[in-house]
């Protein structure tokens, strides 16, 4: 008899897949109980969905504000990104120091450089 593959056994075999796979979308992150595995920074230092989102039910965009509570003041961040080459990504004639972090770096997608459409020369790699 052919044995049927059910959703939540089909997710737990995609995530042994991906997580195996060298380079897996999976594979730098850690599998968490409960969670959502994921590819960054965060993860890999033991930080939690909760401690970002909290506990809702809908996980929705990290505002700004829970971003600044660990990464510090902008003008701060600003501060320790100074030398960076042609210019500060962190504080620009748009935005000054108060761009909301969620524009570049985003923790579940690759992140994105928002200068580089219009400033080619602009080529930051952003984490």
């Amino acid at each position: 008899m052919k044995q049927m593959i059910v959703p939540k056994q089909a997710a737990a075999l995609l995530v042994l897949l991906l997580t195996a796979l060298p380079g897996g979308s999976l594979a730098a992150g850690p599998v968490v109980k409960g969670q959502v595995a994921r590819t960054s920074k965060h993860a890999t230092q033991g930080i939690t969905c909760a401690q970002c989102h909290g506990k809702a039910a809908k996980k929705s965009v990290v505002a700004m504000q829970q971003c600044l509570g660990c990464h510090g003041d902008t003008k701060e961040l600003a501060a320790r990104t100074a030398q960076v080459k042609p210019t500060n990504p962190h504080e620009n004639r748009h935005f000054g120091t108060e761009a909301d972090c969620n524009r570049c770096h985003h923790e579940h997608a690759t992140s994105e450089n928002l200068c580089l459409p219009c400033h080619l020369r602009f080529g930051f790699k952003v984490p």
